[in-house]
């Protein structure tokens, strides 16, 4: 695609990114899609209540797909996303979760971890999630509540499609499942049930910062390909560094060239270790 159309596509989405925890809402901005994401609290049962903090932070900062290597690549394809089709908006987004499903599955195969796809419900109006209503000007979630996708279509998006930005958007989300089936957000929400207000800020990076790295490890498989072409990726990135931050005021996801450095680690490195920032300096994640 050219940097026009992709420069087009990003300023469309700068309206929305929202995210929602147990007790925080907070408006912001995304490039290409900027999504809403949404956690809740493990449920009363889940394993961090049963094995103790210790345990559950030695999740975040040393679970074992850290030590898988690099993120299987699945030959993802998910085909053309021509302008003014729900069809084929619908189909593109389908192809890029199942790719999602074969890279991660086989990652979690690899750590001995059990593993679980997320649902996936693309929609064109708002609804109300377990986690919550449907926050203004948000394009998407993922819900830990249900383990759900939501991904909003809009009409600015069927008019100006940017493949590389809704793959990058849809693999940062299926990043925050990653850390709820690996047991990295048990440590999340426990400690942050606890936390001062600096403290939850820096968790709230660590999970973000996290996701985004996710997703680029992800985009790292299908490097020089059609969908993620090295103009393209090299612009999604200055993009992030340049206005990534704009937005968060109370920098809960970090600032736009922390957000690019780790963007860029995931990219380079193509493993999910790259992505530790559990056991990052606090500088690193700011």
């Amino acid at each position: 695609m050219a940097l026009a159309a992709a420069m087009v596509a990003l300023a469309l989405a700068a309206a929305g990114l929202v995210l929602v925890l147990a007790d925080v809402a907070t408006t912001s901005a995304e490039p290409q899609n900027g999504a809403q994401q949404a956690g809740s609290p493990p449920a009363k049962g889940a394993s961090e209540s049963k094995k103790g903090p210790s345990l559950g932070r030695t999740l975040a900062t040393a679970n074992p797909l850290y030590r898988t290597g690099r993120l299987a690549d699945v030959n993802c394809a998910p085909g053309d996303l021509p302008a003014g089709s729900m069809t084929a908006y619908r189909r593109f987004l389908t192809r890029v979760t199942n790719c999602l499903n074969k890279a991660w599955g086989a990652q979690f195969r690899k750590a001995r971890l059990p593993f679980t796809k997320p649902r996936l419900r693309i929609i064109t109006a708002k609804v109300r999630t377990p986690c919550g209503t449907w926050n203004t000007g948000a394009d998407g979630v993922y819900c830990s509540t249900d383990r759900t996708m939501y991904l909003m279509i809009s009409k600015d998006q069927l008019r100006n499609p940017f493949p590389l930005g809704i793959t990058r958007l849809i693999a940062h989300e299926y990043g925050h499942h990653v850390q709820q089936v690996s047991g990295i957000w048990n440590y999340y929400w426990t400690a942050r049930s606890v936390a001062g207000k600096a403290k939850r800020l820096q968790l709230s990076r660590n999970s973000e910062l996290q996701a985004e790295c996710f997703s680029s490890v992800f985009m790292s498989t299908m490097k020089g390909t059609e969908l993620v072409t090295d103009a393209d990726w090299a612009y999604t990135v200055d993009w992030f560094r340049k206005n990534g931050a704009k937005g968060w005021p109370q920098n809960d996801h970090g600032k736009g060239p922390t957000q690019a450095a780790w963007m860029t680690r995931g990219f380079n490195r193509g493993t999910p270790g790259a992505c530790n920032t559990w056991s990052a300096t606090a500088r690193n994640t700011l």
